[in-house]
This record gives structure tokens, C-alpha cells and sequence, in this order.
């Protein structure tokens, strides 16, 4: 069994796993640059190693996060979400120096990494994928030459990108001319690599993902579904477990694509295969190749502990469950509270943070690194916390994160939290039938009012007062 883990991340993610070490009994290394000096994560580990000045060269460099694991004792590294977790030098270099990367083989990341290896994976396994160019495409006149073929509106999409990084809709070969060369721009950037592919664009899909785990004795299997449609520039918002728009059948069906996908690359470890659906029928998207985000709301339905499995994974055990045994129950959300401005296009909103606390009560969770004093550093995402509601039905699910939203106090800095509070007061969004348009088409959910509570005004006279008196 792993004894030591060195987590290469840093936030809400690097809180989530310490706690899973602590209830194994595995000591935790956490690593932090100058601007994480005080964060939760570097609190709460068993040990904790400065990783440079820089707020992010530490964090993406491979060699150094590794050869800290030798040192500091680790049998294992844990990459997180974000940074190096899909890189697949770091895993090959785990591997050199004997330590146990916790996430697939680095051929895996390799082949799924390559969208374009990871549809001709698909197609060769029997997983539908949406049409589109059989490799990456060589310049911009084999670009137009095959949007043209394929039919406008197409995605024309960074070979290696993620995260909703490095993809543009095109309309037309006037569009895709334009977006050409700002995409082999962000994507030398962003991923360094400047290879591109098209795709048909499916218009207004419902966005689906499936969380499987596998083990090294060949078993995969699947924890159902989430529901990724509320998103706005491919960035989601508000996830759902399980997706409020499938039948059971579709279910079932998405279910045993994303274990057969698995199975074709011999999958290890946690993992989410991503599907569009529009009009009946489903695509494969992409693979990613380490837990999500909201891999919350998938323990919320189903009670399994996804990052204790995959340490249990990593440390050479078989799963926990069989596929007979994984029920789910009830429904689950996550808001990704974010320190942004919705009624200013979504500005991010940088800063100390003068109050905050949770809120609790019945089917409420929160993941998150911020504190009451703690100063939110410019370098990173924006997410402040992760807010995940259960209840039994998708009405009680609701209006539990309607109440639980409200019960929260985060001062100090702008969030996203009201304008997810006018999302699920909205009537189509509250009858479960929904897309990837809905943000869009709703751009009057950002007119909303902040009245401000009556504790938070006393609170600010008292601090005038206090100060106009020089205490």
C-alpha cells in the first residue's frame, strides 16, 4: 500500500486529497510557490516544501516536482486536476524514478491527450464520434478544403487542448479563416503544440460525461453520469449527477460506451469519457485522463470515495465494487463559486476575502482552499469553492442549492454565486430540459439585484464608525 504522497497541486483539489490521506493513514507532501505561502493546502498536509518564487514554474516542472517526491521519502505523487495531470512526461518520470503516479500510464495520457489518436481509438473500439478530418490538418487550405466537406458550422480544435482552451466555432470559411491563426496561437501557448483538427459542430448538444474507474486486473467500470450543459465558453458552471435528460436506456447506453472505451486503451485509474447528445444520438467528445472537477457530485450519488479509489488503484488493489453493485441515488449539483463579476462579463474578481463561511445542513458539501483573511493571488483559476448539493429528487436538489447558496457568506470579492441563484429559479432550466445554449440565450440572468443583508450593513457601519474613531 502507498504510505507517502506527494500532491503536485494546489487548492481546493490539494485539500481534497490530503483528506483522503488522512482517513487511509498516508502521510501527505504538499508544495506551494511564494503566492500559496498561506493556503489551506500547505495548512492542512503532513509536510510541506516550497516549490520557488515564481506563482507557476514550479508547479509545471515535472522533474523538480518528482525528484521533491525522492527526497522527501514519497512512494506515490498525486497530480490533481489542472497543471501537469494529463501530462505525460511527468508520469514517464515517475516511472524512472519509482514513483507511483496516480492517474494512467503515460501512453495512455499520450494516446487520449492526441484528440485525433483518441477518435481513431474510438472509432476502431465501435464509440460513435462526430464527423470530422481523419488527422490533424497540415494549413489553413486544408482547413478550408475540409469544412467544405464536412458541412459548416465546424469546431476547429486544438489537437492536445482541454480545458475548453484552444476550440472555435466557424460558421462559414470566412470565420474559419479568421479563427485559424488565433487557435494555432493559443494552442502553441497554451499546450505547445500548434496541431489542429476540424469537426462537424453539433449544434446545441446536451453535454454529457461519464466517470469510469479500471484497475490493473482489467476491470472497468462505470459510476453513471454527469450533466455538463450549463457552461459558458466551453467553461462549466453548474454540473448534475445524474443527468436530469436521460432515459434509462440512454443511460445504460452511455454507460457501457464509456466502460468499452475505457477498455479499448486499457484504462487505469479515474477517468471521464465525455459524449455530446443531440436528437437522439450520442458522440464521443474526448477522454480526460484524471479526475474532474466535479467528480463530486458522482461520490454524492453513489457514495464511492473516487479519490480513495484511486490511490487504491495506484497501489497495485483491484476495485472496491463491481458494476452489479454501484447504485445511484437521488440528485446532486455542483456551483463553481467563482471570483468573478457576472453583471460585468464575468471580470474576474482578485482579492482578500474580509468574511467567509459555509454553509451546512442536510445534503450540503462544500471543497474549498479560501478562509476568512485569506487573499485570492491573480496567478490562478478563479473557483473559490466547489458548493455541492444532494437531495432525493431534482426539485429538493434545487431548491437545497437555492437555500444553501443564500446560507453562504463570501465578502470581499465579487462571485458567481446570485447569478447561479437566477439560473435555478428559471423555468427551463427547473423542468431538466436544457443545452449548451442555455447561458447564452439567457443573458438576462445577469440582471439581477444584490440586496445587501442586514448583518453585512451593521457590520460595515460598525467598521466606518471604528475607523472614523481611529480604533
Amino acid at each position: 500500500m502507498i504510505t507517502k504522497i506527494l500532491i503536485a497541486n494546489r487548492g481546493e483539489i490539494a485539500v481534497r486529497i490530503v483528506r483522503a490521506c488522512a482517513e487511509m493513514g498516508i502521510r501527505s507532501v504538499a508544495v506551494y510557490s511564494d503566492a500559496d505561502r498561506h493556503a489551506l493546502h500547505v495548512k492542512r498536509a503532513d509536510e510541506a516544501h516550497s516549490i520557488g518564487a515564481d506563482p507557476l514554474a514550479g508547479y509545471l516542472n515535472p522533474r523538480k516536482l518528482v525528484n521533491l517526491a525522492v527526497e522527501t521519502g514519497c512512494d506515490a505523487l498525486h497530480p490533481g486536476y489542472g497543471f501537469l495531470s494529463e501530462n505525460a512526461e511527468l508520469a514517464d518520470i515517475c516511472a524512472e524514478r519509482g514513483i507511483k503516479f496516480i492517474g494512467p500510464s503515460a501512453e495512455v495520457i499520450r494516446r487520449m491527450g492526441d484528440k485525433t489518436e483518441a477518435r481513431r481509438s474510438m472509432i476502431k473500439a465501435g464509440v460513435p464520434v462526430t464527423p470530422g478530418t481523419e488527422g490533424n490538418v497540415a494549413g489553413i487550405e486544408e482547413a478550408l478544403a475540409e469544412g467544405d466537406r464536412i458541412g459548416y458550422p465546424v469546431m476547429l480544435k486544438a489537437t492536445s487542448g482541454g480545458g475548453g482552451r484552444g476550440i472555435r466555432r466557424c460558421n462559414s470559411r470566412e470565420e474559419l479563416e479568421q479563427a485559424f491563426p488565433r487557435v494555432i496561437s493559443e494552442a502553441t501557448k497554451a499546450f505547445g503544440s500548434a496541431e489542429v483538427f476540424l469537426e462537424k459542430c453539433i449544434v446545441n448538444p446536451k453535454h454529457i460525461e461519464a466517470q469510469i474507474l479500471g484497475d490493473s486486473f482489467g476491470n472497468v467500470v462505470h459510476l453513471f453520469e454527469r450533466d455538463c450543459s450549463i457552461q459558458r465558453r466551453n467553461q462549466k458552471l453548474i454540473e448534475i449527477a445524474p443527468s436530469p435528460q436521460l432515459t434509462p436506456e440512454q443511460r445504460a447506453y452511455i454507460g457501457d460506451l464509456s466502460v468499452r472505451a475505457a477498455k479499448a486503451v486499457g484504462y487505469e485509474n479515474a477517468g471521464t469519457v465525455e459524449f455530446l447528445l443531440a436528437e437522439g444520438e450520442v458522440y464521443f467528445m474526448e477522454m480526460n485522463t484524471r479526475v474532474q472537477v466535479e467528480h463530486t457530485i458522482t461520490e454524492e450519488i453513489t457514495g464511492i470515495d473516487i479519490v480513495r479509489e484511486q490511490i487504491r488503484i495506484a497501489s497495485g488493489l483491484p476495485l472496491s465494487v463491481k458494476q452489479e453493485d454501484i447504485q445511484h441515488r437521488g440528485f446532486a449539483l455542483q456551483f463553481r463559486i467563482n471570483a468573478e463579476d457576472p453583471k460585468n462579463n464575468f471580470l474576474p474578481s482578485f482579492g482578500k476575502i474580509t468574511r467567509y463561511y459555509a454553509p451546512g445542513g442536510p445534503g450540503v458539501r462544500t471543497d474549498t482552499a479560501i478562509y476568512t483573511g485569506y487573499t485570492i493571488p491573480p496567478f490562478y483559476d478563479s473557483m473559490c469553492l466547489k458548493l455541492v448539493v444532494w437531495a432525493l429528487t431534482w426539485e429538493e436538489a434545487m431548491d437545497r442549492g437555492l437555500r444553501a447558496l443564500d446560507d453562504m457568506r463570501l465578502q470581499g470579492v465579487k462571485t458567481t454565486a446570485a447569478y447561479y441563484q437566477e439560473i435555478l429559479r428559471n423555468p427551463e432550466f427547473r423542468s431538466g430540459q436544457f443545452n449548451t445554449s442555455f447561458v447564452e440565450s439567457h443573458p438576462e440572468l445577469t440582471n439581477y439585484s444584490i440586496k445587501r443583508k442586514p448583518e453585512e450593513l451593521a457590520l460595515a457601519i460598525a467598521a466606518a464608525i471604528a475607523a472614523h474613531a481611529g480604533l
